[in-house]
């Protein structure tokens, strides 16, 4: 298992380089409409629109490929929950799975689903796929007047995500030195799963409490005023990216209802 925070977009891309909380911002008010409808229209319009600015983050696709793979775990359980659990099934009978009917309604409730699910959560990946966490944090700080001890702290805990991954295959390795290994029983491998995350848990949680109590020990709660190496600057075109996020969000909740796809979610 491998796990990365680091940017794997171009610096010099036009919209890569905006202040980190314009990015962040924008990307929270471009999808606050897509919240608001269970249509399929809405999530497929934004999906559209994060498609065409891709380029302007300088994204390689292949790279974006491999962040967004998890994203198709939680498709699937989306789907089989509805298919076991859906309270309406309307429409054709697509196919039949014991007691379970598999309508073109569940398909379709199930799909717009999928679609929201990846049209919420690409933004905020292109977010930390252009942003150094560093300047993040610096941002929080300086911009958006977030708490130094929060900022620092997600910093720290952000810069040891990496860390999960190397642990776990270290204590992969070691159990297989050991001769700790499930073979081909799935059973087995589930139990030796369930092992060794609660042992990579256990030892998250040792770190952070070591981490927490050095960053005390160096002054990071003392109160103190604290400067920036990095001046972080919020300039015109950040502010011109906010509001840009937030009208197309609006132009794509405006347009879902005039077509007269508005499902809202509450009533």
């Amino acid at each position: 298992m491998s796990l990365s925070v680091e940017p794997i977009a171009d610096p010099a891309a036009p919209l890569a380089r905006r202040n980190p909380v314009a990015k962040l911002g924008a990307a929270l008010l471009f999808t606050l409409p897509l919240i608001l409808s269970v249509d399929p229209f809405t999530p497929s319009a934004a999906l559209v629109v994060e498609l065409l600015v891709l380029p302007f983050f300088g994204i390689r696709m292949r790279l974006l490929a491999r962040r967004l793979a998890p994203l198709l775990l939680a498709a699937g359980g989306i789907l089989v929950t509805m298919v076991l659990f859906a309270g309406e099934r309307t429409g054709a009978t697509v196919a039949s799975l014991g007691p379970f009917d598999v309508t073109t309604g569940v398909l379709a409730t199930a799909g717009a689903l999928v679609l929201r699910i990846f049209a919420i959560a690409l933004p905020g990946i292109v977010v930390f796929a252009t942003t150094d966490p560093t300047d993040l944090a610096d941002a929080l700080v300086q911009n958006a007047k977030a708490p130094a001890r929060f900022a620092i702290g997600a910093l720290a805990a952000f810069r040891l995500v990496p860390l999960l991954g190397q642990e776990w295959r270290a204590l992969t390795l070691a159990r297989r030195a050991r001769g700790v290994d499930a073979g081909r029983n799935p059973l087995a491998k589930l139990r030796l799963f369930a092992s060794t995350a609660f042992a990579l848990l256990v030892g998250a949680l040792r770190r952070g409490v070591r981490l927490a109590v050095a960053m005390d020990a160096r002054g990071f709660d003392a109160g103190v005023p604290r400067t920036h190496a990095r001046v972080q600057h919020f300039t015109a075109p950040d502010a011109v990216l906010l509001a840009a996020a937030l009208l197309t969000g609006l132009a794509i909740l405006t347009a879902t209802m005039l077509l007269g796809f508005f499902n809202p979610i509450i009533g």
